[in-house]
């Protein structure tokens, strides 16, 4: 239902462009010359089209409406997310905070000497 009524928001927004861009700034419609009586005169489309914007922009105004009190009534409740508890002590060793840091060598094996120049091979 909400993606449907969000289709037709959409085809209504359209709808409200295409109209509002169809007027004269002056007021006077499409501007179409012709009878001076009828619906189709400048004076009828204007009329027309002033009617018409007005339906689609309390359409608009309506489905907005309806759709955020859908919105607002899907979400969840407002508990608290407790998944990303951080009190319990990690399993692995301590990292350090600095991230240049070189980690300590195991104190069982001796730190090798990094002066120390490699046999040579024969």
């Amino acid at each position: 239902m909400f993606i449907f009524l969000t289709v037709v928001q959409a085809i209504v927004a359209a709808l409200l462009v295409v109209v509002i861009l169809m007027q004269k700034s002056e007021g006077g419609g499409l501007g179409v010359g012709g009878n001076p009586s009828g619906l189709m005169s400048a004076r009828g489309a204007a009329d027309f089209l002033t009617r018409t914007t007005a339906i689609l922009a309390t359409v608009f105004v309506v489905l907005s409406i309806i759709l955020a009190a859908m919105a607002a009534g899907s979400t969840s409740g407002g508990g608290l997310d407790t998944s990303l508890d951080r009190t319990v002590a990690p399993a692995g060793p301590p990292v350090s905070s600095d991230p240049l840091a070189v980690p300590a060598a195991p104190a069982a094996a001796p730190a090798a000497d990094p002066l120390a120049v490699p046999p040579a091979k024969q």
